[in-house]
């Protein structure tokens, strides 16, 4: 059984009359409401923000700044944006950070790094850890069917998402909830549960419990491939990657009328229907076509599709993808 540990005196000593010097590492918009949170707060004194350098946002190949770095120069902060942390790592040891605070930056730090802070580096995770680790916990919370998920602050580590736990707090999975919407609610639940810790780490309460790595789960970092639709599958596991894939990368399959070449076909909505056994009936087979949407067959159920996105075109009801694009029972997804 793992053991709790106290948090060294040394470790949670602060000067009453300074504030915390926090460095924030973050990419990843779910970030943005903690980042605020800092900065509005008297208690704390944002140094700098670090971050991904600005990637191309879509085949125009425009760069697009991350959002943590929008909020930093509103607000007049420091931003620094290296491929690697080691080749500022002296700009960033110059800062004297007392805390280090990241959240969905996309990169591991080093050691270098890790041993900065006269405080602590944490980290926010959005997973009840050790369970989902990795660069995709709430697309895995959803794809695996849990009915909790949570924020986890955790003392970093060499080591992926394996760091001691200082605080866990636990949210509640909403009925069909998607991506996008569990991302929103984790990312106004995060600063919460930060504050929260930050004050046991002032207060002297802080603890160190290590995670039991015989319960630790993976998310491998998603591309497009991922959302994926295979008809051979069950209608609620398919259901699942719906929602988890929702707003990104989008669940698909493909679509193909009269010998025409394959095109994609984003199911934007959909609904596992009653099991049935039917073996003459063929995976991704158009069962039915009606008011309600389009009903596929899957492995032993079938999946109503409600709102789909043709490629090329804008998002519809499934029944009027039927009726534009002529679709009838017996034609075939793929």
């Amino acid at each position: 059984m793992n053991q709790i540990r106290r948090v060294p005196q040394e470790s949670r000593e602060k000067k009453k009359n300074n504030r915390y010097k926090i460095i924030y590492v973050g990419t990843g918009e779910i970030g943005v409401p903690t980042l605020a949170t800092l900065l509005n707060s008297r208690k704390y004194r944002v140094q700098a923000v670090i971050t991904q350098p600005d990637r191309p946002a879509d085949r125009s190949l425009t760069l697009r700044p991350p959002a943590p770095k929008i909020l930093a120069l509103e607000r007049g902060i420091p931003v620094l944006q290296p491929e690697k942390l080691q080749v500022d790592l002296q700009a960033i040891s110059a800062l004297e950070p007392d805390l280090i605070v990241t959240m969905a930056y996309g990169q591991i730090l080093p050691r270098e790094i890790l041993q900065l802070p006269k405080v602590a580096c944490l980290n926010i995770h959005p997973s009840l850890l050790p369970r989902h680790r990795g660069a995709a916990p709430i697309h895995a919370t959803l794809l695996c069917g849990d009915t909790e998920t949570g924020v986890t602050i955790i003392y970093m580590s060499s080591e992926l998402d394996s760091g001691d736990i200082l605080l866990k707090e636990a949210l509640t999975i909403t009925y069909r909830e998607t991506n996008g919407h569990l991302q929103e609610r984790l990312s106004k639940m995060a600063p919460h549960t930060l504050v929260r810790a930050l004050h046991l780490l002032e207060s002297g309460a802080a603890t160190r419990l290590p995670q039991d790595s015989t319960l630790a789960t993976y998310s491998h970092r998603l591309t497009k491939q991922d959302a994926r639709l295979f008809w051979t599958e069950k209608a609620d596991l398919l259901d699942r990657r719906v929602r988890a894939m929702d707003p990104w990368p989008g669940a698909f399959c493909l679509w193909r009328k009269n010998g025409k070449d394959s095109k994609r076909l984003r199911i934007l909505e959909a609904e596992p229907r009653e099991e049935r056994e039917d073996i003459e009936r063929i995976p991704g087979e158009v069962l039915s076509v009606n008011k309600e949407g389009i009903t596929v067959q899957c492995f032993g159920s079938s999946l109503l599709l409600r709102r789909v996105l043709p490629e090329g075109k804008c998002s519809m009801l499934a029944t009027e993808f039927a009726m534009g694009y002529r679709v009838q029972v017996g034609d075939i997804l793929g």
